[in-house]
This record gives structure tokens, C-alpha cells and sequence, in this order.
């Protein structure tokens, strides 16, 4: 499987992973019980599992993951009789997320910064732009994990105290539009950055000579 086809799945995956399962368990809540929407969301979740081990030979660490909380917490949803355990799975990974990408900054080896390198992404920067650029990738694994940590919190109060239509939003919409958003303000610094540094580049090399 190429680089490219792997994070196209990546991202299919986030999204049914994530999104989907919440949409199923929040319409089947409110027209069935708490009994039936998590059986939905769970069934949903091993499905995806199934597709991708049939289709793809192999099953995304996301999906992995993602539908590994959700039929975890599911699971004991169902046993306990309360569908709070099911609601606390995004704020679970979430927490995750911050921990990893926190973590490895706290390590001396942000995630972010580690992942670029593999990719080659820093490689096809001129040289003098790149420890810029590492430092910038540096920051914003902190920076993103500090965002998942906010959110997770966030999303814990939403799963112990919203509604289950409050909650669903904020999980399949919120979560993303708002790293959307910061993510678009995160760029268009970096963006900043790399300019600035690529003027201060052209004004101190030598005049070509005619």
C-alpha cells in the first residue's frame, strides 16, 4: 500500500470511525434507547473493522484505535446498563492524542517533527529554511497536543452533562471544525515564517556577478 493510498485510509478511517458511529448511536438513542443506539454504534464499529480486513488485507492503526474504544467502552456501557461509557470514548482518545503528542515534546522528540522527517517533507526545503521549520513543527506538536487536552476535558463534561444530541455535535462537528479553523491559523503562521526567512535568505547572499 503506497504512502498516498495509506493516508487516504487514514482519513476514511478518523471519519467513520468517528463521526458515523456517533451519528448512529445519537438517532438510534433517541428513537429506541440507550440500549439500542449503542448496539448500533458497536455493530458499525466491528463492520469497519471487517471492511477493511477484507478489503485492504490489513486494519488502520486509527480504525484500530477508534473502534477498539468504541466496542471497549460499548461493551461495558452495556454491562453497566449506562451509555456514559460510550460517550467518554472520543474524550479518551483525545486524551491520548495529547498525551502522545505532549509527550514526545516533553521527550525531545515531537511526534509531528519525527513524522515529517520520515516523510521527507523537511528534505525539499532549501537547507538554510530547515532548522526554521523544525523548530515551527516543534511548537505546534505541543501546541496541538495542549488543543486535544482542552478538548478532551472539554468533551468529558459534554459526555457527563450534555444531551446526547449536544454531545454528538460537538463530537462529529466540533471537534472538527475547530481543529480545522486552528489548524488554518497554524499554517498561515508557518507560512508567515518561511516567507520571512526566505527574504532574509535572498537579502544576505552576494549580488550575482554580470
Amino acid at each position: 500500500m503506497s504512502p498516498t493510498q495509506s493516508s487516504k485510509n487514514s482519513v476514511r478511517s478518523l471519519l467513520l470511525g468517528g463521526i458515523l458511529p456517533v451519528v448512529i448511536f445519537t438517532v438510534i438513542e433517541e428513537k429506541y434507547g440507550t440500549y439500542w443506539g449503542l448496539v448500533s454504534g458497536m455493530v458499525f464499529g466491528l463492520g469497519e473493522i471487517i471492511f477493511e480486513k477484507v478489503k485492504f488485507k490489513k486494519v488502520d492503526s486509527i480504525t484500530w484505535i477508534g473502534n477498539g474504544l468504541l466496542l471497549g467502552m460499548g461493551a461495558i456501557s452495556l454491562f453497566t446498563k449506562e451509555g456514559i461509557w460510550f460517550k467518554l470514548q472520543p474524550a479518551i482518545i483525545e486524551l491520548f492524542m495529547a498525551i502522545l503528542l505532549m509527550g514526545s515534546t516533553i521527550m525531545g522528540k515531537p511526534f509531528l517533527l519525527l513524522m515529517a522527517k520520515k516523510q521527507n517533507t523537511l528534505s525539499q526545503l532549501p537547507e538554510p529554511i530547515r532548522p526554521i521549520m523544525e523548530k515551527q513543527f516543534s511548537g505546534l506538536n505541543f501546541r496541538i497536543g495542549l488543543f486535544f487536552l482542552v478538548h478532551s476535558v472539554l468533551a468529558t463534561w459534554a459526555a457527563l452533562y450534555w444531551s446526547t444530541r449536544a454531545w454528538a455535535i460537538l463530537k462529529g462537528v466540533g471537534l472538527t471544525m475547530s481543529l480545522i479553523a486552528y489548524m488554518g491559523i497554524e499554517i498561515f503562521w508557518m507560512r508567515s515564517k518561511m516567507k520571512t526567512a526566505a527574504s532574509k535568505i535572498k537579502s544576505a547572499a552576494p549580488p550575482e556577478q554580470s
